[in-house]
């Protein structure tokens, strides 16, 4: 089988190895939006932007499941012939390193939105709002956020207020995102985080 080509590392390269997602990711403030294929579509979003839940109409986002990745790429290339009109620059604030440097359209929200209603009548699942799609997918993952968190405690050997250093600033921006991203679709961190840093992100979030 030839392999499938992919900038995402979520798509595997066989394509008999289980579900994949086609996403639709409609910017927040723009009549712009990404149009791709992943098997992982959270760390997809999350390579895209790190702050994926402000960038992203998380509301007007959805995903339509597929059965392989065979199948999503195909929707997506059959979509890209049918949308060619509507191709638009990447916003520059995108992670290209992540691939997002193509499939971006303008004008198309419409069209995909009633061409994941013809597919959901044909049986596939769609998962509209992403929102909550999201929510569920991010609260799995307590575990790995409890293993992170306890990690990074002991990096810092228990002392947060190292944190506001300023060797230390790209290592912060990337946890205040991460909890950020949290605390926006509504996940409960006070099980998830040791005291002390659940403290400096109560006392941090809102000055950033």
């Amino acid at each position: 089988m030839r392999a499938i080509r992919s900038s995402d590392p979520a798509v595997i390269r066989s394509a008999s190895e289980g579900v994949c997602y086609l996403y639709v990711l409609p910017c927040a403030y723009e009549d712009l939006l990404k149009l791709g294929f992943s098997r992982g579509p959270l760390g997809r979003i999350q390579a895209l932007q790190a702050r994926f839940f402000e960038f992203f109409d998380l509301d007007q986002a959805f995903l339509v499941e597929t059965e392989t990745v065979r199948d999503a790429r195909k929707l997506e290339l059959d979509l890209h012939h049918r949308l060619i009109d509507h191709n638009a620059p990447a916003p520059l604030t995108v992670n290209v390193r992540a691939g997002g440097h193509s499939e971006w359209y303008r004008g198309a929200y419409r069209a995909l939105t009633e061409e994941a209603s013809r597919l959901q009548a044909t049986g596939h699942s769609v998962h509209r709002p992403l929102r909550a799609w999201l929510r569920r997918e991010l609260a799995a993952q307590g575990d790995s956020l409890c293993d992170r968190s306890a990690a990074l405690m002991a990096q810092l050997q228990g002392d947060v207020s190292l944190l506001d250093q300023p060797e230390l600033q790209a290592l912060r921006r990337k946890l205040l995102d991460s909890l950020d991203a949290h605390a926006a679709l509504g996940v409960e961190l006070e099980p998830r985080l040791p005291e002390a840093l659940l403290d400096w992100y109560r006392a941090t979030g809102s000055r950033g």
